[in-house]
């Protein structure tokens, strides 16, 4: 080995060697944090949509579905979704698995969360009406907003054919529902960096599960308890997506 080969090599080593810099450390912590939020927020349309039924069940009075309930049902739906104890976040590592972000914004989350459901009872628990538009979008609308009002990080629900024009994608989301809608189902997101560099927007995809198809599925056009017509879709179609916005303040 001659002696500029040598240094090229110590050169190379001692690149990398080196720890990554700052900006791209926080932009893995930012993501990683945003994609925890998205997955928290989609755990907590799934445990709305599993209590659908009892919701909407025009008969019975109390229904149990207090807020405590559903924030032990929103713990152990995250832990499948995610692997990670909520209950035990306050003692957890910090680590790249969970952030320091993580752990301030994923509790905020849950508290959004549960004071819609505590917020919700009235509605909840009102016998004689069965449809009480308290379904997976309208919590992650609230918790979204609460959380979103108390935090720098902005969340928003999202669909190509969005039931409320609050959801509408913009262009950006549009073509990444787009190019979601056209490939298989992945446990994939997007994410790119906005205003120069000073923001991360990570948008993850989120499917119909079986629950989902008595409002979204067949038959295609025929009004379903909200009156709005089916769309016809069926089991693991991509069915819209949480888009998650924060800032980065290293950059």
């Amino acid at each position: 080995m001659n002696s500029r080969t040598m240094v090229k090599t110590v050169l190379m080593l001692f690149v990398l060697l080196q720890p990554p810099p700052t900006w791209a450390v926080e932009r893995a912590e930012v993501e990683e944090t945003a994609r925890l939020l998205a997955t928290l927020l989609e755990s907590g349309r799934a445990v709305i949509e599993r209590n659908q039924t009892l919701i909407d069940d025009p008969h019975q009075g109390e229904k149990g579905l207090t807020p405590e309930l559903f924030e032990a049902e929103l713990v152990r739906e995250f832990r499948v979704k995610s692997g990670i104890d909520l209950t035990a976040l306050p003692t957890a590592p910090v680590s790249l698995v969970i952030p320091p972000l993580a752990k301030e914004l994923l509790p905020a989350l849950v508290q959004a969360g549960r004071e819609v459901v505590r917020d919700a009872q009235v509605v909840i628990n009102q016998r004689g009406i069965g449809y009480k538009n308290f379904i997976p979008a309208t919590w992650g609308s609230q918790a979204s907003a609460r959380f979103s009002k108390s935090s720098h990080v902005r969340l928003k629900q999202t669909a190509l054919d969005a039931r409320n024009p609050k959801n509408e994608p913009d262009e950006y989301e549009a073509s990444v529902l787009k190019w979601l809608a056209a490939r298989p189902r992945a446990e994939a997101y997007v994410s790119e960096l906005t205003e120069e560099g000073k923001t991360l927007r990570v948008v993850m995809p989120i499917y119909y599960a079986k629950d989902c198809l008595a409002c979204h599925g067949e038959p295609k056009g025929v009004l379903d308890i909200s009156g709005y017509p089916r769309e016809g879709h069926k089991e693991g179609d991509l069915a819209g997506a949480i888009t998650v916005t924060a800032p980065l303040n290293n950059r």
